[in-house]
């Protein structure tokens, strides 16, 4: 059956909000689509870390870069950045920090079920 559903992240399902980061999901056709919010100073490994009680985020990303600058570094030494305006891919095993003095905001597309989920 035909259908349009539309959502606002000005009205998420659930909100989460850890050390310099806030998460806000919206449900949309069965799936769990995520805006992050990165403050100034954020990174993963001190952030998030104690949420998710890994040595690294374990957590596959797909999203676009609405605003800011991310440094993304793998185990491995595998690094990258993305910028407002490009759509990524980062998988699992990798710390990530902001870049500058500009919060990074980014919309989730896969990945924003479980991030930043005790």
């Amino acid at each position: 059956m035909p259908s349009v559903e539309g959502r606002s992240f000005d009205r998420p399902d659930e909100v989460r909000s850890p050390d310099k980061t806030r998460v806000e999901l919206v449900n949309l056709a069965g799936s769990q689509l995520g805006r992050y919010t990165f403050e100034p100073g954020w990174r993963w490994s001190e952030c998030i870390r104690p949420v998710a009680k890994t040595d690294s985020c374990q957590i596959e990303h797909v999203g676009y870069v609405v605003s800011g600058r991310l440094h993304v570094e793998h185990a491995d030494g595998t690094v990258g950045e993305v910028s407002n305006g490009d759509v990524y891919h980062v998988a699992p095993g990798h710390d990530a920090w902001v870049v500058g003095d500009e919060p990074v905001t980014l919309v989730e597309f896969q990945g924003a079920a479980h991030y930043a989920e005790g």
